[in-house]
């Protein structure tokens, strides 16, 4: 297959959508797979509640059963939403942000922490990590005030806030953090250079774990 990489943002986001675009860009190869970035135009404008997730999860299947020119697909938000479902509808790879970036985080790290949006996701996300059977290597998981998807990579405040966070991660053993939600991708360089410790994008992580799956 020689189509394109599909990251699929179920959220209705330029701004986030154009960041992942941006985080991708480093990874693109003179001779190998492209990469594109879409949004679902009707959803959301951050992935905040279970319903959210449920129904971005059929948004992303069928955004990707309309793409059967594409190498492989990626779910562009950290519940995974739709993972399982169109894991079982095409013959192509496809990833998830937050097993990916999960995955990356545990090859820099003995444990790792994540910041979340809010409470809330912190609850579905331990489903997720339960399900990956990773427990034993979370040093915790602590969630932002309810954020946007879009507040991540560019509010000033928030990013004050995701430090603070970082730092306390760091304290319980977290060698490496993994910014729950594609919307971080801009400030992952200037996180990772206020904490010292790995900082994984999961967009990246996806981007490079895709590039992986489809080469030939």
């Amino acid at each position: 297959m020689t189509g394109p990489i599909l990251f699929i943002n179920p959220n209705s986001s330029r701004a986030v959508t154009q960041g992942i675009t941006d985080a991708l860009t480093p990874l693109a190869l003179a001779h190998g797979p492209t990469f594109e970035a879409t949004r679902i135009e009707t959803g959301p404008a951050t992935i905040a509640s279970a319903t959210d997730v449920a129904q971005a999860a059929l948004d992303v299947a069928e955004a990707a059963c309309a793409r059967p020119d594409c190498a492989a697909y990626v779910t562009a938000c950290f519940s995974d939403p739709g993972l399982d479902l169109l894991r079982s509808r095409v013959t192509q790879p496809v990833l998830g942000l937050m097993e990916a970036g999960i995955l990356t985080a545990m090859a820099r790290a003995d444990l790792f922490g994540i910041v979340a949006l809010g409470p809330a996701s912190v609850a579905r996300h331990r489903l997720r990590i339960r399900q990956m059977g990773v427990e034993a290597r979370l040093a915790g998981e602590l969630p932002l005030d309810n954020v946007s998807a879009e507040a991540t990579g560019h509010d000033n405040d928030v990013f004050d806030a995701t430090v603070k966070l970082g730092e306390a991660l760091r304290a319980r053993g977290a060698g490496a953090l993994v910014l729950g939600c594609a919307g971080f991708a801009p400030r992952r360089a200037a996180l990772e250079d206020h904490l010292g410790i790995a900082v994984i994008d999961p967009v990246q992580a996806a981007g490079a774990m895709a590039i992986g799956a489809v080469l030939r």
